[in-house]
């Protein structure tokens, strides 16, 4: 049997969650797929950190966290405190890298993969800054070690948006892409729906662990803005930064504005998008009322919609919707629907 020992750097809502999944599917990676799986390293930015090569106990480490204490107790080695030092210290095949994202340099994630690469592991992230700000010398790294660089969950959460690229639709040219990115802005907007104020709306996101770390990321569009520079980077070709994306958050969306809206069948939502137009691409993420036959029905909180368009030759343009669902599972759904000529 095959064991993939990993080093886990950030362990607040995803890392908890990928942990205590690990914790449900052991049985059946061994079953199904030969494989065991070995947390060797942790280390967070309020709870300590610890290093086991034997492997951690996760049931023991959840504990700890959610108990308020340290992860330093579980370590059979001194841990260094510094996340580059730990990175390099830690045996593991995989570094997971779940810690907050910053939208302005992609720091300090952008780092610990460029660490984790250099030391012989494979890089996974769900982070969003180092795609757009790193992501060229970050592959161009990964393929100089002979290891792998994925962020598959980086936009819209477990729907394979850059495997769909990378190995099926291989070959094919992004144009456009039209809809919603940002789960907790639709959570917010629903909840003002139902006369909450957005402070009240923020709290409750933050309680069931949707919001980013920092809300004003979701409630000024940053966390839509890097989402939009991410999808453009990686699969328009073309580098963009959250800060060069038109961007106008939900913090001018009243509740005299959302009665209006319902009033006449619609809705508010943060719509973010992107066209290539001749050697331009340009990009918007804004609130903008939207009713059922612009964008699906499905897009009710918490569930992001992408309608995207890509050219593969000259004869056949494909579009696609796709809700994601994000809480309380990280698991997502999907319907699909391609048209061409």
């Amino acid at each position: 049997m095959i064991n993939y020992r990993l080093c886990l750097v950030g362990f607040g809502n995803v890392g908890k969650a990928f942990a205590r999944l690990l914790l449900k599917k052991k049985a059946e990676l061994a079953d199904k797929y030969d494989l065991s799986v070995s947390v060797t390293g942790i280390i967070t930015g309020s709870h300590g950190r610890a290093i086991n090569p034997a492997g951690l106990n996760l049931e023991q480490a959840l504990s700890l966290v959610e108990s308020g204490g340290s992860l330093d107790s579980l370590s059979t080695v001194e841990a260094p405190a510094e996340a580059l030092a730990f990175i390099k210290q830690c045996p593991a095949d995989f570094m997971f890298e779940t810690t907050p994202v910053n939208p302005q340099t992609g720091q300090p994630a952008l780092g610990h993969i460029e660490k984790a690469l250099e030391s012989g592991m494979h890089a996974v992230t769900a982070n969003k800054g180092p795609v757009v700000h790193g992501y060229h010398h970050l592959t161009s790294l990964a393929a100089k070690m002979d290891r792998r660089f994925l962020f598959e969950s980086a936009v819209m959460d477990g729907a394979p948006i850059f495997a769909l690229f990378r190995e099926p639709l291989v070959g094919a040219n992004l144009i456009s892409f039209h809809g919603i990115l940002n789960s907790c802005t639709n959570l917010l907007l629903e909840m003002m729906e139902q006369g909450k104020t957005l402070e009240e709306a923020v709290d409750y996101g933050r309680s069931i662990g949707i919001t980013e770390t920092d809300p004003s990321n979701d409630i000024d569009g940053w966390d839509a803005s890097i989402k939009v520079a991410a999808l453009v980077t990686v699969l328009m070709g073309t580098p963009l930064t959250p800060q060069q994306v038109n961007r106008t958050g939900i913090r001018g969306v009243t509740p005299e504005m959302i009665a209006e809206a319902k009033a006449d069948g619609e809705r508010w939502k943060l719509v973010c998008s992107a066209e290539r137009l001749d050697d331009r691409i340009i990009t918007k993420v804004a609130p903008q009322r939207v009713g059922p036959i612009r964008l699906s029905s499905a897009s009710t909180a918490p569930a992001p919609t992408v309608n995207s368009s890509w050219m593969c030759s000259p004869a056949w343009v494909c579009s696609k919707a796709t809700p994601v669902r994000k809480p309380p599972l990280m698991v997502c759904w999907r319907t699909c629907s391609i048209f061409w000529r």
